[in-house]
């Protein structure tokens, strides 16, 4: 599994390449947003990690240049407690972050939880009809009325827990487990930015309704068509 790092951390990098390459990532690092973005764009890694201030450049626009083009999973390098930059890094398609200073053993489980979601989401049938969405779980794809829909990985797999059990209310806590393979924390909005992500780019339904309801205090509910009131 190959990683890329993008920090000017060099000590850090040093570390977090140790730990990683003892639990079989291939890792590489660089230090300068533009090797950043030019190496995330190159199409040999399976998942970047970036950090928020690099000499120049910033790693939020670096996700957004990624974003451009590519749905690789992104885990943010934030300042502890620096909120604000979690939050725009999701808004703009991040699949998770890590407060600074970073656990090698924590990024590891992140890692491994992000790759693992890409691959998990085989089911019965290879993809589901609903409204005019079509969910291909065989090739992680969504598209409406034929057009594809560009989804990070933890977007679609948000999108696919609701899909599976349309119509009935999905609680917050298993959502999360189930489509991010963690709990969440207290004041953690990951979840709430996420979805907000997925709204947008499902837009609303042919009956100009919101297809995603949130049921306060209890979770999410996607309600078919012929169940908007």
């Amino acid at each position: 599994m190959n990683i890329l790092l993008v920090d000017d951390d060099e000590e850090l990098c040093a570390l977090l390449r140790r730990y990683l390459e003892r639990e079989l990532f291939k890792v590489t690092a660089v230090h300068t947003a533009d090797e950043g973005l030019t190496e995330a764009l190159s199409g040999r890694y399976q998942a970047v990690v970036l950090d928020i201030m690099l000499p120049g450049g910033n790693g939020l626009e670096i996700l957004a240049g990624i974003r451009k083009r590519s749905e690789l999973p992104v885990i943010m390098l934030t300042a502890k407690g620096d909120e604000m930059d979690r939050i725009e890094g999701l808004e703009i398609g991040a699949d998770d972050y890590i407060p600074k200073p970073c656990n090698p053993r924590e990024l590891s489980a992140r890692l491994r939880s992000i790759l693992r979601r890409g691959r998990s989401n085989a089911v019965a049938s290879s993809s589901v009809q609903l409204d005019e969405l079509t969910i291909d779980f065989d090739q992680h794809q969504v598209s409406r009325d034929g057009e594809v829909i560009d989804l990070t990985v933890t977007e679609f797999n948000i999108l696919s827990v609701l899909a599976r059990d349309a119509g009935k209310v999905v609680d917050k806590n298993r959502l999360a487990e189930q489509s991010m393979q963690r709990s969440l924390t207290l004041f953690d909005r990951s979840l709430d930015m996420h979805l907000s992500n997925l709204r947008k780019k499902l837009g609303p339904n042919r009956d100009g309704e919101a297809r995603i309801k949130t049921i306060r205090g209890v979770g999410y509910m996607y309600i078919p068509e012929e169940e908007v009131a």
